[in-house]
């Protein structure tokens, strides 16, 4: 046996399992609510502090504004943006070095709400070989990481056009083979499955609502829920939260009474997703009102009091921001500076605080049991200690408008703002 041989194949295994291991430690951001789709990240170590000078790896100014997320793969990161009247795809390598630029269309309307969101507010999303965009004008491409065109179409010429009254925000859900979409607009309501090979139509079916006025429109994004042992498809919108069969896209449950009527009847449009918990459904509305909770075994119709309800609050639901759950937890960045923190099993508060001035646009995330929280006008992330008792670590600041939520990934924070993509990370290394 030649010991020099044996002891050089040992170190070379040695190396690359020491190389596996970093690597798989380091989590990339596939699509916007991160690789389990519910806001968490496994990375280590992010900075908790920053500022324009501080902790600050480098900068890229961006083309234009829009509220998407980064997706980020290994060295690449994903962005979509407005450039002028042009509707763009951006790649960039972790450095901050621009690698391509892809024009997939054109603005379909101005700024919507005062500048709140344009046609660049839906996030991309890749599966590592190819990355998937989606714009307000309803142009929908993939391309492959070298920015080669592989398959486009558009929303509106395929499923009707939009009508809307602030535009069309959705993001797209990757999930294996598929991605799906949900259209709900006075133009037509549909779920929609797609192949993400091709970009074929799977299939399509109407998502029926007794909604009227403003409230038949909806600016969510789908999810995915372990109802059971099945996973659903989950649409929240037009006064209804629904299931679906991955397979076909058949309805499986239905929640109602989320719309309070009186005042809000006409007008009770829903922005914030739902966020799967385990076992556990929650399910926002609009402009602070109900927030819902269902156990998994949902089937049918599902009715204020039903034993299918986990819980029910009357007030404290997010206008935009995704509920973030962890460790028991649920975290509502509400409408304004506020943020409510309920109890998972019971929806009972467990603290309510102002963190920053200024409305809540992004979603929060969790890292390292921190929970990041960031504000849309004061430039603001605020970093929190989780827990049931308020511990704030540090309130960041940049000169900038966020209402793209943070992206963590190998290290860094990316914070895209409406001029420039932050690349943050501790030492800005």
């Amino acid at each position: 046996m030649n010991l020099s041989n044996c002891a050089s194949r040992w170190l070379a295994a040695s190396c690359l399992l020491v190389t596996l291991t970093s690597f798989a430690s380091a989590d990339n951001w596939p699509q916007w609510r991160g690789p389990d789709q519910d806001g968490h990240s496994r990375e280590k170590g992010l900075p908790i502090t920053w500022s324009a000078t501080k902790n600050i790896a480098w900068t890229f100014n961006m083309p234009g504004p829009g509220g998407s997320t980064p997706a980020v793969w290994n060295d690449r990161i994903f962005l979509t943006s407005v450039d002028g009247k042009d509707l763009v795809v951006l790649c960039l390598n972790t450095e901050g070095k621009p690698l391509w630029k892809r024009t997939v269309g054109q603005v379909s309307r101005g700024p919507a709400m005062g500048g709140e969101g344009n046609d660049a507010s839906p996030s991309p999303s890749t599966d590592g070989k190819y990355v998937y965009t989606y714009f307000g004008s309803g142009d929908f491409v993939c391309h492959d990481f070298e920015g080669k065109e592989i398959w486009k179409f558009n929303a509106q010429k395929r499923y009707g056009n939009f009508s809307i009254q602030h535009g069309m925000h959705i993001t797209p859900l990757l999930h294996e083979d598929r991605l799906y979409l949900a259209l709900l607009t006075n133009g037509g309501h549909w779920v929609i499955a797609l192949d993400k090979t091709t970009g074929n139509e799977v299939w399509k079916v109407a998502r029926k609502t007794d909604a009227v006025g403003e409230s038949r429109e909806a600016y969510t994004s789908p999810i995915l829920w372990k109802n059971g042992k099945e996973l659903n498809l989950v649409v929240l919108g037009c006064d209804y939260a629904t299931g679906h069969s991955l397979k076909d896209g058949t309805e499986l449950w239905r929640l109602g009474d989320l719309n309070p009527g009186r005042g809000n009847k006409r007008n009770h449009r829903i922005i914030a997703s739902p966020a799967a918990a385990g076992d556990q459904l929650i399910v926002p509305t609009c402009r602070g009102l109900h927030v819902v909770s269902i156990k998994a075994g949902a089937s049918g119709m599902i009715k204020t009091g039903s034993p299918l309800e986990q819980w029910r609050i009357n007030t404290g639901s997010p206008d935009v921001s995704i509920p973030l759950v962890h460790e028991g937890l649920v975290y509502l960045p509400q409408s304004q500076r506020e943020l409510l923190v309920i109890d998972l099993k019971t929806g009972a508060e467990v603290y309510r605080k102002d963190l920053t001035k200024g409305r809540y646009r992004a979603s929060p995330i969790c890292a390292d049991d921190k929970i990041y929280v960031t504000g849309r006008d004061s430039g603001n992330v605020t970093v929190l200690k989780a827990g049931r008792k308020l511990e704030v670590l540090a309130d960041n600041y940049l000169p900038d408008i966020f209402a793209a939520s943070p992206a963590p990934a190998q290290g860094r924070i990316y914070l895209r703002g409406y001029k420039t993509l932050w690349a943050i990370s501790e030492g800005g290394k």
